[in-house]
């Protein structure tokens, strides 16, 4: 016969139809529970309201630049140039690292084992952890150096930056890819690499865009590389050779902030206006595309 710990903390035979009973223990668990769910809702709360202040802050002092002559004319009067740079360098560097993050996705999903998934997972995340300004001095010291400074240079740098994302947040999708349509494609002997062109990747199209954009909106906010790499620049004309410094919004807004200059300040708000803008709007885009992707697949 069982028995449990009565009330009076004697054993008393189990009667599995009698109702379960509080002990301190539970109420100790629940109080404990109650504690660091408020903490993590404290938290959450303080994290939205520092983005919050953040953004308000930029839009309270830049929408006072904001023009179409700012947006559209080179220097002194706008940040024309500055915003097309970015977009050079920014997308020079898509280039680079959306192919290199797609296929070490494909090569952990479909072909690695364990033993080669877990090392280059840990390369990944280390590659995503690296500090930016770490990534600029390697690419500086390498391509800069005694050579000159080059928009594809920093395009270079940028791409190092984005490929960990590009690769983890594809891997993600290609997993969530029903497992049936692999299993129908090796029934019918259709080779891997043809099931992967014309069924995987199809499937994981939304997602692998998805995490693209995330990457371009990490890379477009980024200023150490662009600093060291491709700054000498001058914003007073449209530069869209990658063989050349090329002007681009981060360094714009360190110059800026660095005048003595209260104009210079206001301009520097507005840029940082427009470029938090094409952050957020990224991310949140990116995000409804993913998943939107998720639930498709997972039908």
């Amino acid at each position: 016969m069982r028995l449990w710990r009565g009330r009076s903390g004697g054993q008393e035979p189990f009667d599995p139809t009698q109702p379960l009973m509080a002990t301190g223990n539970l109420r100790r668990r629940h109080a404990v529970s109650r504690v660091i769910q408020g903490l993590a809702v404290a938290a959450a709360i303080g994290a939205v309201a520092v983005l919050v202040i953040v953004i308000w802050a930029v839009v309270s002092h830049g929408i006072k630049a904001i023009s179409w002559d700012f947006v559209t004319q080179p220097a002194p009067k706008g940040v024309g140039p500055n915003l097309v740079g970015t977009g050079v360098i920014v997308g020079l560097a898509t280039l680079m690292a959306m192919p290199f993050g797609v296929l070490i996705a494909l090569f952990l999903s479909e072909y690695a084992g364990p033993r080669s998934t877990r090392p280059v997972q840990l390369l990944m995340d280390v590659m995503n952890g690296l500090p930016s300004i770490i990534i600029a001095v390697f690419i500086f010291a390498l391509l800069v150096a005694h050579k000159g400074q080059a928009g594809w240079k920093a395009s270079v740098a940028l791409a190092i930056i984005m490929v960990p994302l590009i690769a983890r947040g594809t891997q993600e999708v290609l997993n969530l890819v029903p497992g049936h349509q692999r299993e129908a494609a090796d029934a019918l002997g259709v080779a891997r690499w043809r099931s992967i062109l014309t069924i995987i990747l199809p499937a994981a199209l939304p997602g692998i865009v998805t995490a693209t954009l995330l990457s371009v909106a990490r890379a477009a906010g980024e200023t150490a590389p662009v600093l060291l790499i491709t700054s000498l620049a001058p914003g007073d004309s449209f530069q869209l050779n990658p063989l050349h410094a090329i002007p681009n919004a981060p360094v714009r807004i360190f110059q800026l902030s660095e005048e003595a200059n209260p104009e210079g300040f206001t301009e520097a708000w507005g840029l940082s206006l427009i470029l938090i803008a094409f952050i957020l709007a990224l991310g949140l885009g990116s995000r409804y595309l993913l998943n939107r992707s998720k639930r498709k697949m997972t039908r």
